[in-house]
């Protein structure tokens, strides 16, 4: 799971960085408003937390163009004002959750448990068939024939640049060279025995509905 975590306290996001890590989080950071919503509006995250009080665009304006953009990803705000109409303020503006420094890391990690599941349940109904296969966005699988193979995407009838795919399976993090995108794609076409991933030249790769095009 990928996380985008906004936060102007350096010593704060290098610890709890390096603890979502050690966690299996793929975490990305940013020290400012402007920042953390140029990334947020990728689409690569699958949960961002956010601080409120931010040099430039504070969080609650990051959050409402984030959400004016109509990105549905979870936000959990993590933030010393704790008031009644402060909660109230950053859930009316989007938040899906909200925490109050100081925190327990135990409680972060809990949250951040409950927000994948909620974002999961969404994903629950939504299988795809697609000439003979079943793409199954939960379990992030593809089964043809009653064989379960692993997915790459399930993006379907998009186009995925080789830079999106990347990112979002291994992140810029990662030591995995970038040259493995075209790798993988070989290796999921024999495992399905299949055409339906195409290439667009130059750009990346989609699924297409269909063998005969």
């Amino acid at each position: 799971m990928k996380l985008l975590f906004v936060e102007d306290e350096k010593r704060l996001s290098e610890a709890l960085s390096h603890l979502l890590r050690k966690k299996g989080y793929v975490v990305d950071t940013a020290e400012n408003g402007e920042t953390g919503l140029d990334l947020a509006t990728t689409g690569f995250y699958d949960i961002i937390i956010l601080d409120r009080m931010l040099p430039g665009i504070d969080g609650i304006a990051v959050l409402k163009a984030f959400r004016s953009q109509g990105f549905d990803t979870p936000v959990i705000f993590l933030t010393a004002k704790d008031s009644p109409r402060d909660r109230v303020e950053g859930l009316d503006a989007g938040a899906d959750d909200y925490l109050v420094k100081p925190f327990s890391t135990d409680e972060l990690l809990a949250r951040l448990r409950a927000l994948s599941r909620r974002k999961n349940k969404d994903f629950q109904e939504n299988t795809i068939a697609i000439a003979g296969l079943i793409l199954d966005p939960l379990r992030g699988e593809v089964v043809k024939d009653s064989t379960t193979i692993i997915q790459l995407s399930v993006n379907y009838g998009q186009v995925l640049t080789k830079a999106r795919i990347f990112e979002k399976v291994w992140g810029y993090s990662s030591e995995i060279e970038f040259a493995n995108v075209d790798l993988y794609i070989h290796y999921l076409r024999k495992k399905l025995n299949t055409s339906l991933i195409k290439t667009a030249r130059g750009v990346g790769y989609y699924l297409e509905d269909g063998d005969d095009v």
